[in-house]
This record gives C-alpha cells, sequence and structure tokens, in this order.
C-alpha cells in the first residue's frame, strides 16, 4: 500500500514505530446518539502534570511557540491547556479559546454534510461523481462513498503541490486546478481496489456538492455541522483571506528545497496563507472547544440517521488492523476521528464513542506532519485511560492497542526539526 500524503510535508505514516497489541474483532458500527454524561472536576495533580508534559514535549519536538489540549473522560473528569506565546520569541501567552487551521480535520466534515444530504435524498451515496461534473475527464467509475473513504484510486494532488503551498501559501487555487493536478498523477488503484488517501477525493466531493445544492460551502457547513452543534469559532474562510479569522497564535513551517527535503532553518511565519489550498479537504479554521462537540458528534453519529451511521464507520483496513477508514472518519482502535496538517499548524480529534472519551490537540508548527498530532492524541489517550472512575459502573475506554511509550518513541523518530536546546 502506498504510503499517503499530508499537508505541511514529513507525512510520516502516524503510527510509525509503533510495535502494537491488535485489537480483537471489529469497532462496533452504531454507537449512541449522546455521550455519557460528564463527571465535572478534573483529574489528579499526577495525571494533570503527565498531560501538561506530554504536550511541552510535542512542542519543544515541533519547534512550536504554541499547543493546544483538552482531554474529557466522562467517567473521571476532564482537562485542558494552552501553553506557550503567539509567537516565536513573544511575550504574549496564547488562550484555550483561540483558533487555529485544522488542514484535513476538515475532511470528516465534509463527508458528514454529503451523509445529511443523502438522508435528505437530495443525493446518492452511490451516484457516480459524473452524475454532478459532467464531463469531468479521467473519474469515470468514481463513486460519492468511494471519494469520501479513499477508495478512487486518484492521487493526491499535496504530493506535487506541497513545495508552493509552504514556498508561496498566498496563492489562490481554483478547486478544479487542485483536482486536475490529483487526477492527472499516478492513480493508486481502480475505483474501490484498495485505500490510498487523497485530498484530491475532498476537493471533488466540495465540487460536486456546489453542484447539487447550489449552495457554497460556507452555507453547507454552517447550516448542516456549525450551527447544530454550536461551534460559533468555526469557518470556512475565503480564498482571498488570509489571515487565521478570530485571536490565534501564528503558524510555522519548514521550508521545503527543490527535491522537497526539509529545511530547518529558517523556520517561517506561513500564518497567512489562501484557505484555497485546502478548501472543502483542508481549509476550516476552528479551536478545541468546537473541535471537541465535532468530535464526539462524529463519533456518536448525532448529526445522522442510522442507516448513514452505519455507513460512514463501515471502514477499509488502513495499516494495521487496528487502523481502520471509514467514510471520511479513521478508526484507531476504539476511537473514531481524524488528524490534519497544513502549512503553520497540525491538530488531531478523536472520541470513543463508548467510553465518550474525547481529545483535541493543536500545535502551530506544521513540520513534523498530521500523523505528528495523532500520535500526541494517542499519547494523551494513554495517560486518561486509565484514570479509576469516579461512580461505579460507568463506561471506561477499551483497552488501547498502543501504549504511552511506544507513542513517546514514534514521535521523536517524527519530528525532522526539534528545538535547540538553550545554551
Amino acid at each position: 500500500m502506498r504510503r499517503d500524503t499530508r499537508f505541511g510535508r514529513i507525512a510520516l505514516a502516524a503510527t510509525a514505530g509503533i510495535v502494537a497489541l491488535i485489537l480483537a474483532g471489529c469497532t462496533s458500527v452504531s454507537g449512541s446518539a449522546n455521550p455519557p454524561e460528564q463527571q465535572s472536576g478534573g483529574f489528579s495533580k499526577d495525571v494533570e502534570k503527565r498531560l501538561s508534559t506530554a504536550v511541552t514535549d510535542a512542542m519543544k519536538l515541533a519547534d512550536a511557540s504554541a499547543g493546544f489540549a483538552g482531554v474529557w473522560a466522562p467517567w473521571s473528569g476532564s482537562w485542558s491547556d494552552a501553553q506557550g506565546t503567539t509567537t516565536r520569541g513573544g511575550s504574549k501567552p496564547v488562550t484555550d479559546d483561540m483558533t487555529f487551521r485544522i488542514g484535513q480535520n476538515t475532511v470528516p466534515m465534509t463527508c458528514t454534510v454529503l451523509l445529511e444530504l443523502v438522508d435528505e435524498g437530495r443525493i446518492g451515496l452511490d451516484d457516480p461523481l459524473t452524475k454532478w461534473l459532467p464531463g469531468l475527464v479521467g473519474v469515470e467509475g468514481i463513486t460519492m462513498r468511494e471519494l469520501c473513504q479513499s477508495t478512487s484510486g486518484l492521487g493526491d494532488y499535496v504530493a506535487q503541490l506541497n513545495p508552493k503551498f509552504v514556498m508561496n501559501p498566498r496563492r489562490q487555487w481554483p478547486p478544479l486546478e487542485l483536482a486536475s493536478d490529483g487526477i492527472a498523477m499516478q492513480k493508486f488503484g481502480t475505483p474501490g481496489e484498495k485505500y490510498g488517501r487523497s485530498a484530491t477525493n475532498a476537493v471533488l466531493v466540495g465540487m460536486a456538492l456546489e453542484n447539487a445544492t447550489s449552495r457554497s460551502w460556507q452555507e453547507l457547513y454552517k447550516q448542516y455541522v456549525f450551527d447544530k452543534l454550536g461551534m460559533s469559532a468555526s469557518t470556512l474562510p475565503g480564498s482571498s483571506q488570509f489571515s487565521v479569522p478570530g485571536a490565534h497564535p501564528a503558524g510555522y513551517a519548514a521550508g521545503l528545497d527543490g527535491a522537497g527535503a526539509v529545511v530547518c532553518e529558517p523556520m517561517r511565519d506561513v500564518s497567512r496563507l489562501s484557505p484555497s489550498q485546502g478548501w472543502t479537504a483542508g481549509g476550516v479554521v476552528s479551536n478545541v472547544h468546537d473541535l471537541r462537540a465535532f468530535g464526539q458528534a462524529l463519533a456518536s453519529g448525532s448529526l445522522l440517521s442510522e442507516k448513514s451511521r452505519k455507513a460512514q464507520v463501515d471502514a477499509v483496513v488502513n495499516g494495521q488492523s487496528w487502523q481502520r477508514y471509514g467514510l471520511g472518519v479513521q478508526l484507531l482502535g476504539p476511537l473514531r476521528g481524524s488528524t490534519g496538517s497544513i502549512p503553520g499548524y497540525v491538530s488531531a480529534v478523536y472520541s470513543d464513542p463508548g467510553s465518550g472519551l474525547t481529545v483535541v490537540v493543536a500545535l502551530n508548527n506544521s513540520t513534523p506532519g498530521a500523523g505528528f498530532a495523532q500520535l500526541l492524541a494517542q499519547r494523551l489517550v494513554s495517560i486518561v485511560s486509565k484514570t479509576p472512575a469516579k461512580q461505579k459502573g460507568a463506561k471506561v475506554v477499551a483497552s488501547l492497542p498502543w501504549s504511552e511509550q511506544q507513542t513517546v518513541d514514534a514521535m521523536a523518530k517524527s519530528a525532522p526539526c526539534p528545538a535547540k536546546k538553550a545554551g
């Protein structure tokens, strides 16, 4: 299987170096529409210190000036953290309500809108893409389902354009140009054959649904996701809106040479960029609290009908048996969610539909890639999964197919430009 490519370069396999235990059986298909009731209060001082240390460690490895994290374990407590400053060498501290670009965490939002439109009878999940994008060459035989499941076989335009994204962040990209680059690349396989993560898929879903609804994606996200979940800090900026909406930390990324190799110095401020390079595959801006709401809704399927909930988690294996991919959603052991990177930021959001455990993380340096944010989330989950329940009989997270130390080791290996030690 070919390795997937992610925004922000260095798309190392999300769990590279992890020697995992294998989950027995498959993750259950349907979950409760509502997570368990959250216990008030925080965790023990020892647990909170370990969580804070995990974020600090990640910031150093990523050479990030800011780190954000939130963990909600309904059976035992919650914790959130915002560390660092808004700029490198700056003095203004970050706060946990600040916004950041979420990269490919946009994709599950895009596919959730698709499934809601399916529930309304406005589009069919197995409609051929050409029904909604007639005349587009090179996509024959591909269905809407295969686009969201990343089994379309189409190449990932980011693999070809990523150096241009990093080095020329304010260029505005028409969706058709992004899609055409992906379509022209070598294919992963034939439609439906196998998994191959590709931003091209979500851009094509975006183009198709604009045609199907005659509405913009700003309107579609607002109606079908943001307003329903109270995500007041979330938005899809227009292609010419280069600044991140709201109070936010600057975003950084290492440069790339002509061959696409990382050049660690100087670290570049890429805060001002055109969201068009991601659009429905990576253009949304959000914050920790909004992503918590979306992560829990994604895991529980609360925005969808029972049929669409089952379709969304009807997954194909992506890597080991406990790593699978549904319709825009990653199934990682007992967790459901996603991870993303776009020049300037990496982030991840995961939630367990059984126990309600939810974790959100973000860093303001995209150099180590989306897999790095996933590993940080896995580390936080490992720490909190062992906390005792405050009430007898409360649901706790199932056993995990990774350990905290495995995530620590993998993060160290996947960080190409760690911060230099003082002195």
